[in-house]
């Protein structure tokens, strides 16, 4: 073993983290957790992965559940093009696979959601298979370990940083060692203010040496967000409220809302006009009710929301009284 895997290790026996899918590594738990962990906290995932598990225990439950179900099971998390590709790739596993999640790279690539970093994270901890892994928390911990400075989010920088996690892997150790580098990235290694005197792996890291690790992992400028202004209309009537469904593709695919349309210009005059336009739905103003903002991964918006009354409903199955 290397002196880098032989000091991780050492390190992770003692100090690992308590998970609930490292009890026992069964495949579809660390299938799911790894799903759930994209762009997501290890302390808001916990609550949601023992809840997912106690609902759909194995993949054929998962493969059998409604779409809704599924979704509404993911509620809260977000990225919810996660969870219907768990519920497409389950189905597949289920009539393909006889539900057993498939050993072979090349198969288990193949499932919707999956890709590079997952498969490796998948086999080395699910199956024990020798293969190395790279999520956003290894990027920075081998950019800072080697001082790499090329850009970490390159095809250059990526390249460089999966022969580091390749170079140092050690046979047969190959998930505990990948999740040793995740307890590391997620607990000491971080973004800011990294708590190197706690490190494992202070002593040969070379950007700690250099004095450059606040300056690593080296990323690419990020453009700026665009920003979208929307409006929103809650239409009342006997009680009940009228909900959209946005299209099966795209952000929050099939998820409910309140209808809703972009705007260019001053948000209360165009609401009428902006909806009609946008939706067929005609409504008549009653009153502002607030003013709601949000980040995505790739925009923000900003959407002001109405108390309206219908005018006119189109009939359309996307659209429903609650």
């Amino acid at each position: 073993m290397s002196r880098l895997s032989t000091r991780l290790l050492n390190w992770y026996n003692i100090h690992k983290r308590i998970l609930p899918w490292r009890d026992h590594p069964d495949p579809y738990a660390v299938w799911v957790s790894e799903i759930m962990l994209q762009q997501t906290r290890v302390e808001t995932v916990i609550p949601y992965f023992e809840k997912w598990m106690k609902l759909f225990p194995n993949i054929k439950k998962l493969a059998k559940a409604d779409e809704q179900d599924v979704l509404n099971a993911w509620e809260g998390l977000g990225y919810y093009s996660r969870a219907r590709n768990l519920h497409k790739a389950a189905k597949i596993v289920a009539e393909k696979f006889n539900g057993e999640l498939p050993r072979n790279l090349e198969d288990l690539q193949s499932l919707p959601g999956i890709g590079k970093y997952t498969v490796g994270a998948i086999a080395s901890m699910a199956f024990g298979i020798d293969e190395a892994t790279l999520d956003g928390n290894l990027r920075r911990v081998f950019s800072r370990l080697f001082d790499v400075k090329e850009f970490a989010d390159s095809p250059a920088g990526e390249k460089i940083l999966w022969g580091f996690a390749r170079e140092n892997l050690p046979k047969g150790k190959a998930g505990d060692y990948n999740q040793a580098l995740m307890d590391v990235g997620a607990t000491i290694c971080l973004p800011k203010n990294p708590r190197c005197l706690l490190c494992p792996l202070m002593e040969i890291c070379e950007a700690r040496k250099n004095g450059t690790q606040e300056l690593r992992p080296v990323l690419k400028p990020k453009k700026e967000s665009p920003h979208y202004v929307q409006v929103a209309a809650v239409i009342i009537k006997n009680g009940k409220v009228l909900l959209s469904q946005r299209p099966a593709d795209g952000l929050l695919g099939n998820m409910w809302e309140f209808p809703n349309a972009r705007v260019e210009a001053d948000p209360a005059k165009e609401l009428v006009k902006s909806l009609k336009a946008q939706t067929k739905i005609q409504v008549k103003k009653k009153e502002a009710l607030g003013i709601v903002t949000h980040a995505y991964t790739h925009f923000k918006v900003t959407e002001y929301v109405f108390i309206c009354d219908a005018v006119s409903i189109p009939k359309d199955k996307n659209l429903k009284w609650v």
